[in-house]
């Protein structure tokens, strides 16, 4: 009887979960840095099927809903250190991130 090359157990989640937050990293990218009025920031994007709480932009003070793709956005080269700067992190609509 020929061997079968199948896994005879089913794959875990956690390991679906994994590959797919690989899948959108690969195609939203990292986190990357952009210069904006001689400031360093560090833009992340969130995909719409990541995004899960309800947020204010500050470009425009309108809501950014659950399920709406967008970006988060810190400083870079913040004065108090790399904590200080995650805890300032702010969730902008795309739109707005690009026109500031």
């Amino acid at each position: 009887m020929p061997r079968s090359n199948r896994p005879r157990r089913p794959r875990d989640r956690a390991e679906d979960a994994r590959d797919e937050r690989d899948l959108a990293r690969s195609i939203f990218g990292g986190p990357r840095t952009e210069t904006r009025r001689g400031r360093e920031f560090v833009v992340q994007t969130v995909s719409a099927s990541a995004a899960l709480k309800e947020y204010t932009c500050p470009g425009c003070a309108l809501v950014v809903s659950p399920g709406t793709p967008h970006v988060v956005v810190w400083r870079a080269d913040g004065l108090f250190g790399e904590q200080d700067d995650l805890a300032a992190r702010r969730h902008w609509h795309t739109h707005c991130w690009r026109i500031s």
